[in-house]
Parts: structure tokens; C-alpha cells; sequence
């Protein structure tokens, strides 16, 4: 029978270890290979085409947000790290991930589970990940609002003059999203990026990214600044 192939992407060597001799413990799964951050991760899957990836969020260098939009398109994705944050997991779903695990809240047996069934498109939440996943579709239960936001975004896209590409930019930098993060979303460099920020913090007004954010989302008050 055929095994299936893991790569771990962690920066931390000790779990790294941990996971390896969990997922070596299973006659029916190897571990391939182990990247310290998100480029290794990429050219490490470049490189042995693995069944399923478990990456973690927190890498130095390129963090594993970063690196998720290139990775799924090579292979499964699986989330496996101790970043909780509502906005990180429902990132890391747009992305492409295919399930979120948060560190401290899944055995042994739960973690076998979820690597068998990522590549059957079977996505597996630990609970602070699913809770966080609820309170993102209750938030956008309300088409009012959704069409509001909408009509607010487009009204203000006139307004300041930004264009479709910069209006994505500041939708993202909105989002709350590094420049980092943005690039790897745009698969633009991270100068262009810098490049847009600049045009759209001169077109808003605004000189730090809370203040265009304020502008942005129509919550800046006449005379007062934000600091960023």
C-alpha cells in the first residue's frame, strides 16, 4: 500500500521532531521532508510533490500566510500552529487551507485523522478555529450590510480617485493584512506594494495606515489623525 507523503513546515525544530515521530509512528504515512519557513516550504515542495503540507503560521523569514497561496496550488494544505486569531484562520481559509488545527487542542489520533483526509478534501477544525470560522459566517449573514459596504466602497473609491487594483490594496491593508501578506495575495514584490500604499496614502490623505483606513471606511472625523 502506498504512503502517504507529509511535509511539516514549523520553525520550531522541537516541534518539528514531535510531529515527525507522531506521523512516523503510522505505518501508512512518511515524512518527506521539513522546512524552517515558508520558502523552504516552497522549494522543499517544489521538490518531493508531498501528499499534504502541515504549516505552520509564525515562521521567520516568509511566514507560512505568505506562502500559503503558492503552496495549495502544489498540494493539500493543512494549518498546524498555535496562532488563534479570528482574522488568521479566516485568512488562512480564503487562501486555500484545507482545515485549521490549533496546538494544545487535538490528540494523537485527531491529528492522523486530518492529514488522512486532507487530500480527500476533508477539511478538519480544532475548536478555537471552528469557533472562530462560526463567528465569521454569522458576521456575514447580513446581505444589508454586505450591499452597504459595497455601496460605501464604491462611493469612496470615486471619491479619492483610487483604482480597481488600488482599491483591492486598500480593501487588504483594511484587512489588516503586512505588506508582506499583500504581496504574497497579489503575487506582486513587496516594492510594488510599497509603491501602491504611497499613491493611495497621497490620494487619501493620510499619512499613516490607520488614519487611511479611518478615511477608508468612512470613520475618520473631520481634524483628527490616526497614528500607525
Amino acid at each position: 500500500m502506498a504512503r502517504l507523503s507529509v511535509l511539516i513546515a514549523d520553525g520550531n525544530p522541537v516541534i518539528r521532531a514531535g510531529l515527525a515521530a507522531i506521523l512516523g509512528a503510522a505505518a501508512d504515512i512518511e515524512v518527506t521532508a521539513q522546512a524552517a519557513d515558508g520558502r523552504e516550504a516552497l522549494s522543499l515542495t517544489r521538490r518531493h510533490a508531498p501528499d499534504v503540507v502541515l504549516l505552520d503560521v509564525r515562521m521567520p523569514g516568509v511566514d507560512g500566510i505568505s506562502a500559503l497561496p503558492h503552496l495549495v496550488q502544489l498540494a493539500p494544505v493543512l494549518m498546524l500552529t498555535y496562532s488563534k486569531e479570528a482574522e488568521i484562520v479566516r485568512e488562512a481559509l480564503l487562501l486555500g487551507a484545507g482545515g485549521y488545527l490549533v496546538h494544545g487542542e487535538f490528540t494523537a489520533d485527531e491529528l492522523l485523522r486530518a492529514v488522512h483526509d486532507a487530500p480527500l478534501g476533508r477539511p478538519h477544525f480544532t475548536p478555537t478555529a471552528a469557533s472562530a470560522l462560526l463567528t465569521e459566517l454569522r458576521a456575514s449573514s447580513h446581505p444589508q450590510r454586505d450591499v452597504a459596504q459595497s455601496s460605501e466602497r464604491m462611493h469612496n473609491s470615486v471619491v479619492f480617485g483610487l483604482s480597481s487594483r488600488e482599491v483591492e490594496i486598500m480593501d487588504l491593508i483594511a484587512s489588516g493584512m503586512s505588506n508582506q501578506q499583500i504581496a504574497a495575495a497579489c503575487f506582486i514584490s513587496e516594492k510594488t506594494v510599497k509603491n501602491h500604499i504611497n499613491r493611495i496614502f497621497a490620494k487619501l490623505r493620510s499619512a499613516t495606515r490607520s488614519e487611511a483606513i479611518a478615511r477608508w471606511l468612512g470613520t475618520a472625523r473631520p481634524g483628527v489623525t490616526g497614528h500607525g
